[in-house]
């Protein structure tokens, strides 16, 4: 033996490979398909054999060669319609305001005087038609209807002494309001003057001269107008004369009432016109009247020495409504009566 197989192995090995190889083709013919009858013979049809249409392919785009980029266009703006705006909603307009209260009527009326044309009365001196001062004028008198009748005159004594009050007519006065002197001038006879001036002995033999009035009292049917209160018809105070203002024709202008304590404790003059007086008769003894109530007091301006003069007067009373309302109709019934005629 040489190192091979055994023949009774190699045997043994081939014959179970014929064997498995037997076996195998036995089955096949074991298990192999049966018989079948034939298939009925039937006619063949020929269908038309579709053959799908070759599919081309899109060509590539040619690549355009990397360069620079063109800028781009600016885009046009975009110009959006204009939306109409909504009108306002309407609004009812207010009433019209009520028209305004007429103004109030005035309570006084005032006229304004001019300084240079009149001066006040109260201790203006008085001289003789040749300059030489006599005296001062103290207060002056008038009768019922308003009209000045004597100015009371302080006349000089010697150097103080014997100095007394006369009373002298009022046409006897010459009035100058612009002079730089003496602005009243008496004009009466030099005998007459130098009566008054001569001092008398005693008062029981003092004699009445010509023109003159001896003792200071007030004659009959006039009243003395310093000092004197001016009262109102219901009895209540205006207020005190302190001054009245005379013109150039010795015409009494205005009288300068002191109305301190009525309005206010501040010492406060007003300037009323003469023509706001009038004289009345109470038990025999006249007195001055005045409509100026506290509130017609209180508007009037003041009276300064230094300013424009404003002197006051009430204000009448308005028209009643029916007189107003009744001249346009009777005017109206004139022109239709005119034209009628015509």
């Amino acid at each position: 033996m040489n190192g091979g197989f055994l023949r009774p192995a190699c045997r043994l090995l081939f014959l179970a490979v014929f064997a498995a190889l037997i076996a195998m083709l036995s089955g096949c013919s074991l298990f192999g398909p049966t018989e079948q009858p034939p298939a009925p013979i039937t006619e063949a049809t020929v269908t038309d054999l579709t053959v799908p249409a070759p599919v081309t392919e899109p060509e590539p785009e040619p690549v355009e060669p990397a360069g620079p980029k063109e800028p781009k266009k600016p885009r046009p703006p975009v110009v959006r319609p204009h939306k109409p705006e909504p009108p306002p909603p309407v609004v009812a307009p207010a009433p019209p305001p009520p028209p305004p209260p007429p103004p109030a009527a005035p309570i006084i009326t005032t006229r304004v005087l001019d300084r240079n044309a009149m001066h006040g009365l109260l201790d203006s001196e008085v001289q003789k038609a040749d300059g030489k001062v006599i005296g001062r004028a103290v207060d002056m008198t008038a009768d019922g209807s308003g009209t000045p009748r004597q100015m009371i005159v302080n006349l000089h004594g010697f150097l103080g002494i014997g100095d007394r009050k006369a009373g002298f007519p009022w046409t006897a006065f010459r009035f100058t309001p612009n002079a730089k002197g003496p602005r009243i001038t008496i004009t009466l006879p030099p005998n007459q003057l130098s009566a008054a001036n001569r001092a008398k002995p005693s008062a029981s033999l003092a004699m009445p001269l010509a023109g003159v009035t001896a003792a200071p009292a007030v004659p009959p049917g006039q009243v003395e107008l310093m000092d004197t209160d001016v009262e109102r018809p219901n009895g209540g105070k205006v207020g005190r004369v302190v001054d009245v203002l005379v013109d150039a024709n010795a015409q009494p202008q205005a009288v300068v009432l002191d109305v301190s304590g009525i309005i206010s404790a501040d010492r406060r003059t007003i300037a009323a016109n003469w023509s706001a007086l009038r004289f009345v008769t109470k038990d025999k003894t006249l007195h001055p009247l005045m409509d100026l109530n506290d509130a017609q007091i209180k508007a009037s301006p003041s009276y300064e020495p230094d300013k424009p003069i404003h002197a006051v007067s009430p204000a009448p009373p308005p028209a009643p409504a029916s007189a107003a309302t009744a001249g346009p109709t009777s005017s109206d019934a004139a022109a239709s009566t005119a034209r009628n005629s015509r």
